[in-house]
């Protein structure tokens, strides 16, 4: 999200260039590691065919993967490596991924490239500004946010991604019945998840027993959550579909 300075511009790329200072909310620091030969070769070579840009403006969803399959989002893929598990497993659906940080853009294509899979495309900018820009309304079956940064100390909590108006935006993103997927291993950052969820208008808890629900089996364990899980570290799924 920017200031009200975006009024008066189309993009924040266009403001900058015309050498105007854009204030930007962040929800992540972005710690820019060194690219590997491997994620450098696959943005180069195959950012035309799998990358996005924000620049690019609102997407034609249907010209964009040539059918009408249901579209889920995922945000903070990572390096990438659940996602293309996801999207390997499930080509009746197709998959839009956002990360901020070039590595784990790289190593996402590469490990997409490897796997053969065409239904899958990635953005590699901040998850606020894609998804006011550049995501349709009522356009996708999924939105998946997986162990976003915690902020664990309850000064930085604001800086957590998941606030009302974010769970607002997400809202108006999905398609009635489409649904919401959170996961953290932070207890309290899920405690906080839960009750922004159930303050917000227009959704339905798919617990059952009204606050969290086992990983469904759509969601990859990962080598994190297998060695977290070992050391008695709890993780804690939350999904609310749309009303």
């Amino acid at each position: 999200m920017t200031d009200k300075t975006e009024n008066t511009h189309k993009t924040i790329e266009q403001a900058e260039q015309e050498g105007k200072y854009i204030r930007k909310v962040r929800s992540f620091v972005k710690r820019e590691g060194r690219l590997t030969k491997a994620q450098e070769r696959a943005l180069n070579d195959h950012w035309e065919t799998m990358g996005l840009n924000h620049s690019d403006g609102l997407i034609d969803l249907k010209n964009l993967f040539t059918n009408d399959n249901p579209v889920v989002l995922e945000i903070g893929f990572g390096m990438g490596k659940s996602l293309v598990e996801m999207t390997k497993a499930a080509p009746e659906l197709n998959f839009i991924g956002i990360e901020v940080h070039k590595p784990g853009v790289g190593a996402c294509i590469a490990l997409a490239m490897e796997a053969c899979v065409p239904n899958l495309k990635v953005f590699e900018h901040d998850a606020i500004e894609i998804l006011a820009n550049c995501i349709p309304d009522n356009s996708l079956t999924t939105v998946q946010l997986f162990f976003p940064d915690p902020w664990h100390k309850k000064k930085h909590h604001k800086r957590r991604i998941v606030s009302a108006d974010f769970v607002e935006t997400i809202r108006q993103k999905l398609n009635v019945g489409g649904v919401f997927h959170m996961a953290t291993d932070w207890e309290n950052y899920a405690e906080c998840m839960l009750e922004d969820m159930q303050s917000a208008q227009g959704y339905n808890n798919l617990s059952q027993s009204n606050d969290y629900v086992p990983r469904p089996d759509s969601r990859p364990l990962t080598k994190f959550e297998n060695r977290g899980q070992r050391l008695g570290h709890g993780v804690w799924d939350l999904q609310f579909a749309k009303m």
